[in-house]
């Protein structure tokens, strides 16, 4: 039986994000809520399936894998997988066993990774393009993962020619430091620049459970929503 008090978070959200989207004159087929399952069970997740939802996103490899597979021990509707955080390159390989997108592009040596890991998926079965995100630093903190929006277009170029991704549009975090209509103000221009480059690439991934409205204003086509819908984290 499913949790009631997780069927009302999830119910009361939905709510939420449709009247965000009617008062900014969007369509609900547009924005994609992804519920964001870290430290939550696999049991979470089938639950969340029994109320209706297909996207789940995921940060850390070594949970995320054991628990789409857990997932898919019981008989469920298709769902889809988001990874949304930093990857390392040595995790590729297992990422894109499970995974339907990868919202966390932010670099040379992790496009070549999955560059290299793509090829060999090809060659053993049929294997569908992998859809990702550049990721944003809208920082001044180097040591954040993501690509400035002022080298977006030069590392985008590159992805375009890399063969075995699909880039599909831009991830970005409202920095606790700005304004959060500032910095979807900033991923907005980046994702018109992004389509400069590739008209179909114009999705944004932005939004979490305490900012998703304002994100849905900006534009934000894929919502990365935690706790707002799963409640406390369970940490092990």
């Amino acid at each position: 039986m499913v949790d009631q008090q997780l069927a009302e978070r999830y119910h009361a959200v939905k709510s939420q994000v449709a009247q965000a989207i009617a008062a900014a004159n969007r369509k609900e087929a547009d924005v994609t809520t992804i519920v964001v399952t870290k430290f939550h069970s696999a049991k979470l997740v089938l639950d969340l399936l029994d109320l209706g939802a297909r996207d789940f996103g995921e940060n850390k490899d070594q949970e995320a894998g054991p628990k789409a597979a857990q997932v898919l021990e019981h008989v469920v509707p298709e769902h889809r997988w988001h990874f949304v955080g930093q990857l390392q390159s040595n995790k590729v390989k297992s990422v894109l066993s499970y995974a339907s997108a990868i919202h966390s592009l932010d670099r040379q040596s992790l496009l070549g990774a999955l560059v290299k890991e793509t090829a060999k998926k090809r060659a053993v079965e049929d294997f569908k393009d992998i859809d990702v995100f550049i990721e944003l630093n809208l920082t001044d903190d180097p040591e954040r993962g993501g690509i400035q929006p002022a080298a977006l277009s030069q590392f985008a170029t590159e992805v375009l020619e890399a063969p075995g991704v699909n880039l599909v549009g831009v991830m970005g975090v409202a920095s606790l430091d700005n304004e959060a209509e500032a910095d979807f103000e900033r991923i907005r221009m980046a994702s018109e620049t992004l389509k400069t480059l590739k008209p179909q690439a114009n999705l944004i991934s932005a939004g979490m459970s305490g900012d998703f409205g304002i994100a849905i204003q900006y534009g934000a086509t894929h919502l990365r929503i935690g706790t707002a819908i799963t409640g406390p984290r369970q940490y092990n």
